[in-house]
C-alpha cells in the first residue's frame, strides 16, 4: 500500500489532507508529520488520520509532500534528510523554493517537484502548477498531479515559468478579492445597503467566471457581449482605461513575479 505523508498541517497543509479524504483516499494511505500536540489531538479527531513526527512520516511514505513557509523549509529538510531515499517522491508546496534548493539538501536520487497552489484550494478550486526536479520522471509528476487534483486543477509548467504562475494564479486571488471589495464599496457609494451590493457583486464575479470556465468563449467577445454602443457599460470601460487599469494590473503582476524572484533568490 503506497503512503503518502503531509509533512506541516497549517491551513494549506489541512486543505491538502481535506482534499484527499474528499476524494476517497483512504485514511490508511495517509499520515501527517505535526508535533503540536494540540494540533495532533485536532487532526486525529477530525480526519482519523494517523499523526507523528516529521522524521517517521518522511520514512514511511512513498510520497512526501512538504506544506511548510519558505523560511522553514531549510530546517524541515535537514532534520529529514537522513529518512530519505533514492526513489521517493518530494512534493514542495513552499513558495520560492526551487527544485536545486531541495535537491542540494536531500540524498541524490529523491525526486522532487514543486508546486505553486493558491487559496481557492480551501474550496476545491484550486489552481496547482507543478514542475519536475532534474530526478524526477512523468511517473512522479503523475501522481504528483493526482495528489494537487484532489484541490482543484493542475497545470505542468517549466520551472523557470514558476514566478510568473506565482505572480498569475499564486497571489492572483488577492486581486479578485480587491476589485470585488473596490466594486462593493462603489456599490454602497452609489446608495445601496452593503449587503445588497455585496450579494450584487459576489454573485456577479461567480457567474462571470463560470461563464468563463464553461462556455470556453474569449474573455474580449464575452466583454463586448455585455457593452452596447454608448451604453452604461461603454461608459464604465472608458474610465477604466482614462485611469489605465489594465496597465496597472500588468504593473501589479510584474512587481509580484519581481519580489517571487528576490525571494527565491534569498
Amino acid at each position: 500500500m503506497s503512503q503518502t505523508a503531509i509533512i506541516g498541517a497549517g491551513v494549506m497543509g489541512e486543505t491538502l489532507l481535506s482534499g484527499l479524504v474528499r476524494a476517497g483516499r483512504s485514511t490508511d494511505e495517509l499520515l501527517v508529520g505535526e508535533k503540536r500536540p494540540e494540533r495532533v489531538a485536532e487532526l486525529t479527531e477530525r480526519y482519523g488520520v494517523r499523526v507523528v513526527d516529521n522524521v517517521e512520516a518522511a520514512r514511511a511514505a512513498d510520497t512526501v509532500a512538504i506544506v511548510v513557509k519558505p523560511q522553514d523549509m531549510a530546517a524541515v529538510l535537514a532534520e529529514i534528510a537522513p529518512a530519505l531515499r533514492p526513489g521517493q517522491l518530494l512534493v514542495s508546496l513552499a513558495a520560492g523554493i526551487t527544485t536545486a534548493f531541495i535537491e542540494e539538501h536531500v540524498p541524490t536520487g529523491v525526486a522532487v517537484v514543486r508546486v505553486m497552489p493558491n487559496t481557492p484550494a480551501l474550496v476545491d478550486a484550486g489552481m496547482a502548477a507543478i514542475s519536475p526536479g532534474s530526478h524526477c520522471d512523468d511517473e512522479h509528476l503523475d501522481i504528483a498531479e493526482a495528489l494537487l487534483s484532489a484541490t482543484g486543477k493542475v497545470l505542468r509548467v517549466p520551472e523557470h515559468q514558476m514566478d510568473a504562475v506565482t505572480a498569475i494564479s499564486g497571489s492572483g486571488p488577492a486581486y479578485i478579492f480587491y476589485v470585488v471589495e473596490s466594486m462593493i464599496e462603489a456599490g454602497v457609494h452609489l446608495g445601496l445597503p452593503r449587503a445588497v451590493s455585496s450579494e450584487l457583486v459576489i454573485q456577479t464575479v461567480v457567474g462571470s467566471g463560470k461563464m468563463l470556465a464553461e462556455t470556453g468563449t474569449h474573455p474580449a467577445v464575452l466583454r463586448e457581449q455585455v457593452t452596447s454602443p454608448a451604453g452604461t457599460t461603454a461608459a464604465a470601460l472608458r474610465e477604466l482605461d482614462v485611469h489605465s487599469v489594465r496597465a496597472a494590473f500588468l504593473a501589479a503582476m510584474e512587481a509580484a513575479r519581481d519580489r517571487s524572484q528576490e525571494l527565491a533568490g534569498s
